[in-house]
């Protein structure tokens, strides 16, 4: 499907190397821009995006969103108040991660209030944040300051869908990673909107979403233990999903795959965490083949099979080397993740639509729901059938009313 097919528009922040976009892509939303200020991750952004027909008319913008004027921007994109379907964005989880100091909105990287500026200015019809779970959970640590944001997001017209916690192998990803998702609507769309998290997928193992290309690195190899280990590592991957990919601090050495906890846990699966191996034309560059696919533990995953158990698929390609590839990885977003919240939102939108619902710029939200109030009775009176009695069609106007 081209850009062009594409009904419903969507601005990025923060993001990364495409993980959130990809999924509302697959979602059938159209992006405008991808705004990121990682040179690693737009670098990622601009090899997959640009020049491919499907991503038309999406502009991938290096930017420091803290000296980003939202007026600018609108007027960059060409849009006008009201214009954009979404907003999207996974802000900074550093200032609420359980793995830091959770200074919340104490904390510099903090891009909240940002974000939120944005969507003065912009007024998209609908806003998704995603974040790590140490925002909701638990439910007291952040309370006052999640308040705050969705009384700012009231004051602006809109109405909260859900803030929850969606766990990624519930979606298809291979992986236990669970993120916060806020998503809200302007009330004139919100009661399409199913108010529900999205229906769960089948669970996806380990050993069923990298067989292939574990099967093809020890097929690239003359070695006499290479069909033994593929045949150990297979017996161990297929027991489940693995532990949550971690992206790694930059101050700190090359890439692994996370704490001793987690070392456990992939070893359990047959991988070793103790690294990331090289793919196989710089392992045989290298030597590494040692290293790379006979370890103790089992063999070590390239950055492509990371991104696999992300939830990319292998067409996705990652720019940098490898510490700074995999980092792009290890701080993703599933995209599989953000195409079920995506289709959640674009149903809403679409049945909106349908039901020729506009929501005025800038109206206030009391007259908003007045008024989407007024236009659901309509519609309820329009299906309902023809019948005489007053009650019956008082009945009918309650039956339509969501929310």
């Amino acid at each position: 499907m081209t850009s062009t097919e594409r009904t419903f528009t969507s601005v990025e922040i923060c993001a990364g190397a495409g993980g959130q976009a990809l999924g509302l892509h697959n979602a059938l939303f159209r992006h405008l821009a991808l705004i990121e200020i990682d040179p690693h991750a737009v670098q990622t952004l601009r090899e997959n995006v640009e020049g491919n027909p499907e991503w038309e008319g999406c502009t991938v913008k290096q930017a420091d969103l803290t000296k980003l004027d939202p007026d600018d921007l609108r007027h960059e994109l060409g849009l006008e108040p009201g214009d954009l379907d979404l907003l999207a964005g996974g802000v900074p989880c550093p200032p609420f991660s359980v793995a830091g100091k959770q200074l919340g909105r104490d904390d510099e990287r903090d891009l909240f209030p940002t974000m939120l500026d944005l969507v003065q200015e912009l007024e998209p019809k609908a806003v998704m944040i995603e974040n790590v779970r140490g925002l909701l959970e638990p439910r007291e640590k952040f309370q006052g300051y999640r308040e705050e944001l969705l009384e700012r997001l009231e004051s602006m017209g809109y109405e909260k869908c859900y803030w929850e916690v969606l766990e990624a192998k519930n979606y298809g990803v291979p992986q236990l990673r669970p993120r916060a998702i806020l998503v809200a609507l302007k009330e004139a769309y919100a009661p399409f909107f199913a108010h529900t998290k999205p229906a769960k997928r089948p669970l996806r193992t380990v050993g069923a979403a990298l067989d292939k290309t574990m099967a093809d690195r020890f097929a690239n190899i003359d070695d006499p233990r290479a069909e033994g280990a593929l045949k150990k590592w297979r017996e161990k991957a297929l027991k489940g999903v693995a532990p949550t990919l971690v992206g790694g601090s930059k101050k700190h050495g090359g890439a692994d795959l996370g704490p001793t906890r987690a070392k456990r846990a992939w070893e359990a699966l047959g991988v070793c965490g103790l690294g990331v191996a090289n793919d196989s034309e710089e392992m045989k560059r290298q030597g590494s083949q040692e290293r790379d696919l006979f370890a103790a533990a089992g063999p070590k995953l390239t950055v492509e099979q990371a991104a696999i158990i992300q939830g990319f698929p292998q067409s996705w390609k990652f720019k940098g080397k490898k510490t700074a590839a995999y980092r792009q990885v290890g701080n993703a977003f599933p995209p599989p993740v953000a195409q079920a919240v995506g289709e959640q939102i674009i149903a809403a939108l679409k049945a909106a639509k349908e039901a020729g619902v506009m929501a005025p710029v800038g109206e206030p939200p009391s007259e908003a729901r007045e008024r989407d109030s007024e236009l659901l009775f309509k519609l309820a009176d329009l299906s309902a059938p023809t019948v005489p009695q007053a009650a019956d069609r008082r009945s009918d106007r309650e039956g339509a009313v969501v929310g």
